[in-house]
């Protein structure tokens, strides 16, 4: 969080500038490693069309057991490249590494086999308010649909293969 002081009131307010930094600070949301937001949860805030372009990279290398992974992992079984729902695991291994370099090809995203901006937002793309309420409910894949939401804090959540909602983390994996 960016704070915009001028520099006579940064140095007549020293201490009180300290302490609203602290308070800032400690009511952010914790990071999370390989994230270009910086935020330890896949995020959106405003029109969602745009909420996935700054998503944290997932590969065999990052945050590659996460409730991101699993978001990510039933994105492309709703566009097939994951052929089955046992798939869904929220663990980046080498399955979903070549599933997502097909997604990449498929999508005209550099085939890497890592999901970063480019990739997250080509897959943003599909989100979709298919209820009408303004409000993100719906990732449209090209062989299945899956419920997606955003929450008032700006944190996508999703439904685990068993069917229990899950907030799209980075830094914990509690999908199965």
């Amino acid at each position: 969080m960016a704070l915009h002081i001028k520099r006579a009131r940064l140095a007549a307010c020293a201490v009180g500038t300290l302490t609203a930094v602290t308070l800032a600070l400690s009511a952010s949301p914790a990071s999370a490693s390989g994230t270009y937001s910086g935020l330890a949860y896949v995020y959106g805030a405003g029109a969602f069309g745009n909420d996935w372009d700054d998503e944290g990279v997932l590969s065999t290398g990052a945050n590659t057991s996460s409730n991101a992974t699993c978001l990510w992992q039933k994105i492309l079984w709703a566009d097939g490249s994951l052929t089955s729902s046992s798939d869904i695991d929220g663990v980046f291994g080498t399955k979903t590494k070549a599933a997502t370099k097909d997604w990449q090809s498929d999508w005209d995203a550099s085939p890497d086999g890592a999901v970063g901006k480019e990739t997250f937002g080509k897959a943003g793309e599909w989100l979709r308010d298919t209820d009408g309420d303004g409000a993100v409910d719906t990732y449209i894949g090209s062989a299945h649909s899956i419920s997606v939401s955003r929450d008032d804090q700006g944190r996508y959540h999703f439904y685990d293969g068993g069917g229990n909602g899950r907030i799209a983390g980075y830094d914990y994996l509690t999908c199965g």
